[in-house]
């Protein structure tokens, strides 16, 4: 299986990579580490994961050179107002000259702030302090709406997609658009493990499901983004880039389809705006 797939703004992107949500910030750099002795090079944050700190020493101590490191953070709600000063604080965190991808997060349509938003990503990208631009859990008149007011394709999608809930027509509008599609969530919270119709397809072919699963969503040139702290579930994630899925394995976990089968929020209603490094509202 290929490792990588090109974005719309011609950056070589790896189909995996590792998200460090709930990895304590103490900890980590030692995970990235590990990580990267293993051939990751693709890391995921966000401010509201409280770890950019450790995200940033992470990229210095892991042993590879800062342009063979991708770091991916995010901008939060409640700053979408501001997301100029807000990338500046992430890359003061981060203790970096630029950040690889940048996202909003979430849409929130009900403050009406993502276009603006949006804007203001394509600036940061045009002075350099970001390299790609993209967004997280947007919808397709979400999409459409800032590409219309811009003219600026995302080259990401940050969706959650797993083979419970396979978002098939937010991923061919993604296809039509030129957009890259990113898995939050990749192993349905870890679900997908345990759904005995994985696990018989998984012991069919002498692998673990977790390694199946991720083979599933990268056959189809989707990136993965699974969290794993301990060493052998990271190298077991990562092994998924060497299993070729036959047809059977394929139609297997398709049929597992189902459009209620989401386990985030809602993005047309989700509206948290607490501040990321304060309570939770």
């Amino acid at each position: 299986m290929k490792a990588s797939l090109t974005l719309n703004d011609g950056t070589e992107f790896p189909l995996i990579g590792l998200g460090v949500m709930y990895i304590p910030d103490a900890d980590v750099s030692a995970a990235m580490r590990s990580a990267a002795d293993m051939g990751y090079c693709l890391f995921d944050t966000a401010p509201v994961y409280g770890n950019e700190v450790g995200t940033g020493r992470g990229v210095r101590e892991c042993g590879l050179p800062r342009e063979h490191v991708l770091v991916t953070t995010k901008l939060w709600n409640s700053h979408q107002d501001r997301a100029l000063q807000a990338c500046d604080e992430s890359l003061e965190r981060l203790g970096l000259d630029y950040i690889d991808l940048y996202l909003i997060h979430w849409p929130v349509p009900s403050q009406d702030k993502y276009v603006d938003a949006w804007r203001a990503l394509v600036r940061l990208r045009d002075e350099g302090k970001v390299r790609s631009i993209g967004v997280s859990n947007f919808l397709e008149p979400h999409l459409e709406r800032i590409i219309d007011a811009t003219g600026v394709v995302p080259a990401v999608n940050q969706i959650e997609c797993h083979p419970s809930y396979q978002r098939t027509d937010l991923r061919r509008c993604h296809r039509r658009l030129g957009i890259a599609t990113q898995a939050w969530s990749p192993l349905g919270r870890g679900g997908m493990l345990s759904d005995p119709r994985v696990m018989a397809v998984a012991a069919r072919l002498g692998v673990s499901p977790a390694r199946l699963v991720l083979a599933w969503h990268m056959e189809q040139d989707i990136i993965v983004i699974p969290k794993a702290s301990s060493a052998a579930h990271m190298e077991d994630n990562l092994d998924a880039l060497d299993l070729v899925l036959d047809d059977e394995a394929m139609a297997a976990l398709d049929a597992l389809d189902d459009p209620a089968g989401s386990m985030g929020p809602d993005p047309e209603t989700f509206d948290m705006l607490g501040d990321p490094f304060g309570p939770m509202s």
